[in-house]
């Protein structure tokens, strides 16, 4: 039994009081913000409410679904996080892998042309002008394919694909007489569900906090994502608040205006980040194994 001494347990008890300061340091602003939804935000203001939820209202919330514009923006959204993940695991897998066997000719000069797209590219402009020309523009397009792959996403792939499957594994596949196309669908994808998981989930998150783009291309507000809903809703209300202000004798209208923006501000934020929440822990237990095995390049 290994002995402990004086200086390993307090170098254990730094890093415990270490991480618990970083814990605290990542969920507070989340309670906070989940408890302001849900508070006076005369309180919220004031800073009688500073962890947990005081004189609840849920007025904000029901301001924000109400319009009905947010049922479009999640069906939008929705919609652009799946094609796009599917375009992005059907482009990268492949390639990944790919790059990974040693056998593939030419491997060292596909990688530099990658890695130069991951320092350099051609700015705005010049991608809104490719956009346009492709006629992308105001469709769902324009929000999907432009960084459908990263480099990134390719060399961590690529990595994780060298630390798990040898040449010892394709060989004996080949052997018994698997192609290339069988041993990639049959044997490597099934056994990836980890980087398969990563990579889905960081593109998911992209798309689904997709705001910039959508405010470029898109001009047809049936096609507007949940993000931009959001701040349509965001800005109403305070321009609501602002023109309250105007009007002479409307204090109380006014107060109610800046209330009702405030809890709006809030419950925004709850609406757009719920849905990544909800499903992050289902894929949480592939997400560490996934980052620890392809961060690990040559």
């Amino acid at each position: 039994m290994a002995r402990f001494t004086l200086s390993d347990r307090a170098f254990d008890r730094l890093n415990t009081i270490f991480v618990l300061l970083v814990t605290l340091i990542i969920i507070y602003p989340v309670i906070f913000v989940v408890s302001a939804s849900i508070s006076d935000p005369h309180a919220v203001n004031t800073g009688k409410m500073w962890l947990w939820p005081v004189d609840i209202t849920f007025d904000g919330f029901i301001r924000v679904f109400k319009n009905k514009a947010i049922w479009v923006g999640y069906r939008n959204t929705i919609l652009y996080t799946f094609v796009g993940v599917c375009i992005h695991l059907f482009l990268l897998l492949p390639a990944a892998y790919a790059l990974s066997r040693k056998e593939l000719m030419a491997k060292k000069f596909f990688l530099w042309v990658i890695l130069f797209t991951m320092l350099f590219n051609g700015g705005l402009i010049p991608t809104y002008l490719v956009v346009k020309n492709l006629h992308m523009v105001n469709t769902m397009w324009a929000i999907v394919i432009p960084g459908v792959v990263g480099a990134w996403s390719i060399l961590v792939a690529r990595s994780f694909f060298q630390q798990t499957y040898q040449n010892q594994l394709v060989e004996a596949s080949k052997i018994d007489g698997a192609s290339d196309f069988y041993l990639f669908l049959r044997v490597v994808l099934p056994l990836s569900l980890p980087i398969i998981a990563v990579m889905a989930l960081f593109h998911a998150v992209a798309l689904w906090n997709q705001y910039f783009s959508a405010l470029i291309y898109l001009s047809d507000e049936n096609l507007y994502p949940l993000q931009l809903i959001l701040r349509q809703i965001l800005i109403l209300n305070e321009v609501s608040a602002d023109s309250a202000a105007s009007i002479a004798g409307a204090a109380q209208s006014f107060a109610d205006q800046v209330k009702t923006a405030s809890l709006v501000k809030y419950a925004v934020i709850i609406v757009s980040a719920l849905p990544l929440l909800i499903v992050y822990p289902f894929l949480q237990r592939f997400f560490v194994k996934g980052v620890l095995i392809g961060s690990v390049k040559e």
